[in-house]
This record gives structure tokens, C-alpha cells and sequence, in this order.
């Protein structure tokens, strides 16, 4: 009966599949090339801080009041005042995206804050929301600024009794760049792991290659192996490329310990390679094992990992759904230890989900892998 690990034979086949990949050009485009684009588009691409929002300003009332609230909102950090006139031709504007609201102080508007009120009127493009919010809410800010500034110049209010400070803590600029770079480091790490494992048993079927494999008495544990450890090696040297670009060219803040990151990164990459191994032994054809694996790793983590949308806004089934996605145990891993520091209190419980992960996918991957080889 033949050794069920022999260590020649499993340094001969490491050896095989190591060559296998260095003569692979796509091996090193998914694994380096890719990933410095994505970080380069999440890091510069997408922003989500609140910028100046572009408006048109409508000023229908000459009081002393009107001017002195058009010149606070043209002052304003919030807002450039890009044009103004009347209603209709700004609406003109705004259909044609160069602005994306206006705001109308309208006619009377002194005689109003005589009498202790005054009114304005905002006018936002709700085919973008989240700008449409944004408006709303700083312009409704400028007003009352200058409404409260107004009343302290004039003597007419106290200073309250207790006034709030907000401090942010990890993030004090609220830079979205600080959580979206190190979330795009799992997205990497998805595509890699995942992506590029969900190949090698289907080469090797494509190749004809699996039926040489028969013949010999390799074991079980010593043909996954050799079809893992590449890989993991692979991936983990992308995310190390990926974290030290993140740290010196965006300038995110790394307050962990490289321990950690590696703890964790290690992790994920239990389930992520044990699932690209059991799509790439279930599909035998490599065209549909990335199919699979973009639909079944790649997308879940882009959408429902909490990298982009916050998992607390989504409807109650979907959020159910995340935790069935091993990327959402990740994400908050990865966003603290690069931001926070090392909360080993927050990591361990998701470290143990995603080996749980891992040990499902690698059962899955063996029992479907030994029904061919065995």
C-alpha cells in the first residue's frame, strides 16, 4: 500500500504547479495587475466624501436680510454658487446637470425675518439622492447659521446652557478612502483566492492532464495541497503589494500590528480557496468556474460584504443573506485593523466564522473532487 504522503512526491507536484503558474501570464494579471487597478480606482475613482455641491442661488428679494443670507451661501465650504438668476432659467440648469439644486430666497424674505421667521426654498435633482440629500440638509444648516449669528448680533438669544463638541474618532477628516482602500484589499483577496483556484482542477481536465494524475498513488490531501499552497502563497503576497501601496500612496493610517493582517488575511483565505477548489472540481470547464466563482464570491463581496453599502441599511432577507457570505466577516476585520488597532475581540469570533467557512468548502471540495480521482 503506497504512503498517503510522501514528501518527494509532494515537493515533485508543488514543484509541477508551481511552474505550471509562473508560465501563466493571466496567473500574474489576475493576481498583480488587477489588483493595483482596483485599488487605484477605489482609492482615486470613487470618493464619497461630501464635496462642494454645485447650486444655483435665485435671489427674487433685495432686503438687507436676502443679501446678507445669498452672500453666507455663496461664502458657504458646502456649496459653489455657480449661477444665478430666476427659477426658470436655473431649472434649465439643473435638467442639464451643471448644477444640482437651487435655492430660492424668495420675494419678502426681509419683511418675514422682521416679524421672526423667514422662509427660503430648496430645489434639488432627485435623480441623485444622496446629492439631493446632502443639499437639503446644508443648505437648511447655512440658514439656521446664519438665522442663530443673526440673533447674537442682535442680542436677542442666550447662549445655551450646554453645547455639543463632535469628535470622530479613527477617522477625524471622515475620509472614505480610509475604509473603502482597505475594503477593496478583500475584494483582491476574493479574486485571487477564489477566482484563480476555481481554474486549476478544470485546466486540468480541459488538459487532459487529471487522467495522468490517476495513475499515480498521489493522495488525497497531498493533490490538494499542492493545488492550495501556490495560491495561498500568491495571494497572500498580493495583499502584502496591496497593504503597503495602501499605506504609502493613499496614505491610509495602519494602527494594527502586520501579525494581525496576516492572521487575518489568513484566514479568509481558508473558505476563499476552499471555494474556488470546489467550484473548479464541481464545473470541470474553466470558462464556467469563473462564471460561477465572479457570481458566487466575487459580486456577494462587492454588494453584500458591507464594503460599499452599509449592511444595517439593506431590507432585513438580504441582510440575512450576508451571513452566508464570507467576506462580511472580513470586512470589519480589515477596516479596524488598518483604521482602529487590534481588537482581538472583534476579530476572533469572525476569524472563527470564516475558518468554519473553510472547513465546509474543503469538505465540499474533497468529496467532490474524490468522486473523479478516487
Amino acid at each position: 500500500m503506497s504512503d498517503p504522503f510522501n514528501r518527494r512526491r509532494f515537493a515533485a507536484m508543488l514543484t509541477k504547479e508551481t511552474r505550471q503558474i509562473a508560465r501563466d501570464p493571466s496567473t500574474f494579471l489576475i493576481a498583480f495587475v488587477l489588483p493595483m487597478l482596483l485599488l487605484f480606482l477605489f482609492g482615486y475613482g470613487v470618493n464619497l466624501d461630501t464635496a462642494r455641491s454645485r447650486v444655483g442661488l435665485s435671489l427674487q428679494d433685495e432686503s438687507e436680510a436676502a443679501r446678507s443670507l445669498a452672500g453666507d451661501f455663496q461664502q458657504s465650504r458646502w456649496f459653489d454658487v455657480q449661477a444665478t438668476g430666476s427659477v426658470s432659467e436655473l431649472s434649465t440648469a439643473m435638467v442639464a446637470g451643471r448644477i444640482r439644486g437651487i435655492i430660492v430666497i424668495p420675494n419678502g424674505f426681509g419683511r418675514q425675518v422682521a416679524k421672526g421667521g423667514g422662509d427660503i426654498q430648496i430645489l434639488t435633482d432627485g435623480s441623485m439622492p444622496n446629492t439631493a440629500s446632502f443639499v437639503g440638509a446644508y443648505a437648511e444648516g447655512v440658514r439656521a447659521t446664519w438665522a442663530a449669528a443673526r440673533a447674537d448680533d442682535r442680542g436677542m438669544t442666550k447662549a445655551p446652557p450646554i453645547q455639543t463638541a463632535p469628535r470622530f474618532w479613527f477617522n477625524p477628516e471622515l475620509k472614505s478612502r480610509y475604509f473603502l482602500v482597505p475594503g477593496s484589499i478583500a475584494v483582491v483577496m476574493t479574486m485571487v483566492g477564489t477566482l484563480l483556484t476555481s481554474l486549476v482542477i478544470a485546466r486540468e481536465w480541459e488538459r487532459g492532464t487529471l487522467e495522468a494524475i490517476m495513475a499515480t498513488p498521489v493522495g488525497m490531501a497531498e493533490f490538494i495541497a499542492t493545488k492550495v499552497v501556490p495560491y495561498f502563497l500568491l495571494a497572500l503576497i498580493s495583499m502584502t503589494l496591496c497593504a503597503v501601496i495602501a499605506i504609502t500612496v493613499f496614505g491610509v493610517p495602519f494602527r494594527g500590528s502586520p501579525f494581525a493582517l496576516l492572521v487575518i488575511a489568513s484566514a479568509f483565505l481558508f473558505p476563499a480557496l476552499g471555494q474556488g477548489l470546489l467550484i473548479s472540481a464541481a464545473t470541470k470547464n474553466q470558462f464556467v468556474a469563473s462564471q460561477v466563482a465572479l457570481l458566487s464570491a466575487f459580486l456577494p463581496t462587492m454588494l453584500l460584504s458591507g464594503f460599499l453599502f452599509e449592511i444595517s441599511s439593506m431590507p432585513k432577507p438580504i441582510q440575512a443573506i450576508t451571513y452566508l457570505v464570507p467576506s462580511r466577516y472580513l470586512i470589519p476585520q480589515l477596516q479596524t485593523v488598518f483604521i482602529a488597532g487590534d481588537d482581538w475581540s472583534l476579530f476572533l469570533p469572525n476569524i472563527a466564522a470564516l475558518i468554519g467557512f473553510g472547513m465546509l468548502f474543503f469538505v465540499l471540495a474533497v468529496r467532490a473532487t474524490k468522486r473523479r480521482i478516487a
